[in-house]
């Protein structure tokens, strides 16, 4: 089976070609022509040697997953689905700013955490994503953007994607060697060259594999709080049964010594009667008083028997008055692209949840 190149970070694709036989400046050649021109066929890299372009047809590929469709929305986000097996699929988004352009990717088929209020973890876990289908995402957004205009400009851009955050299907930090390895290739300036301040993994609260993020590599984080205590954490964020608020908090800071940004940000799911109330609001400020962060509020998005409600604007407003007076940096994020389910908390695709309850053994793999 021809081995695909897209799996491989800049390391790694030198020592497949050191084990071809081939010189190192091979595999940067080759690196430049799939992550920034775009190109997957080998007879199109033209400064490469047609005896070593040959060699490649017979050994490898490079192959991102393949498009099932891709839905536009009125506000301009992109959602498209990509087929990664029988019954399987994956969403990733882009969302189009005046300033920025922000793909959010997918890092796993399904979702194992069970997180009550999403969409995805209501699908069930099939599988981690490899390293080629999470930066194929960003392969194919990066590359299909790049021939389109701005919808504000009408400008064309070479770097469409400028911001990625790790915040689509699944538990990034639960598919850890693999998640680690396509940032890499995001950051990498042989590849997209984009900003550890640009690139952010969402986590819902694994603190071992936080810990280990920080060591291997720093990007900007998202922590999926949701709840101020450990009592309603635990109905709506199962996995803080294991990783309660207090080792939480103590991850954060501690990720804070080598992150690149000086915050961490807590995204916050409002969830109408639930999580919204103003007593919930002072409690928050006390739980993160010793962790330089900010909050993003999140209205939820709704979807079939969900069993939750978005919350009143007027909620909304009071909550977010709260956090601010006590000095709290609070964004309250836009709904984009929910009339093609792209919105935060509804992505979902066409999973197939073949390994049952798989709790356990994702604990496991992220200790």
């Amino acid at each position: 089976m021809p081995q695909n190149l897209l799996d491989f970070d800049l390391d790694g694709l030198t020592a497949w070609f050191t084990e071809l036989g081939e010189k190192p400046f091979r595999a940067r050649q080759v690196f430049h022509w799939m992550h920034q021109s775009g190109v997957s066929d080998f007879a199109q890299m033209t400064d490469i040697a047609k005896s070593l372009r040959e060699k490649l047809v017979q050994q490898a590929c490079v192959q991102a997953p393949a498009i099932s469709y891709a839905h536009t929305s009125a506000d301009g986000t992109r959602k498209w689905l990509f087929d990664v097996g029988v019954a399987n699929g994956i969403e990733t988004v882009f969302i189009p700013e005046d300033d920025r352009g922000t793909l959010c990717v997918s890092s796993q088929v399904g979702c194992a955490l069970e997180c009550t209020f999403c969409s995805t973890g209501r699908q069930g876990f099939n599988r981690n994503l490899t390293v080629a289908e999470i930066i194929g995402q960003l392969w194919v957004a990066h590359h299909s953007l790049k021939t389109e205009p701005n919808r504000t400009t009408g400008e064309i851009s070479d770097r469409p994607v400028t911001n990625v955050v790790m915040m689509g299907m699944g538990e990034p930090l639960a598919n850890f060697e693999n998640v680690v390895t396509a940032l890499g290739i995001m950051l990498d300036d042989h590849a997209y060259g984009l900003s550890r301040r640009r690139v952010t993994v969402s986590t819902s609260g694994l603190v071992l594999a936080m810990d280990r993020l920080a060591e291997r590599c720093p990007v900007a984080l998202a922590v999926s709080l949701h709840a101020p205590n450990d009592a309603l954490r635990d109905q709506i964020v199962p996995i803080n049964k294991k990783y309660p608020l207090r080792e939480l908090m103590a991850a954060c800071r501690r990720y804070l010594v080598h992150a690149p940004r000086d915050f961490i940000t807590f995204e916050y799911v409002m969830l109408a009667g639930v999580n919204d109330q103003p007593e919930h609001a002072r409690q928050l400020v006390e739980l993160t008083r010793d962790v330089p962060c900010k909050f993003n509020l999140i209205p939820f998005n709704p979807f079939p028997d969900s069993g939750y409600e978005k919350p009143r604007a007027e909620s909304m407003r009071v909550f977010r008055q709260i956090l601010q007076d006590a000095g709290l940096v609070v964004t309250t994020r836009k709904t984009r692209g929910d009339d093609i389910d792209a919105a935060c908390g509804q992505l979902a695709g066409k999973v197939a949840d073949k390994s049952g309850r798989v709790m356990k053994r994702m604990h496991k793999e992220a200790a």
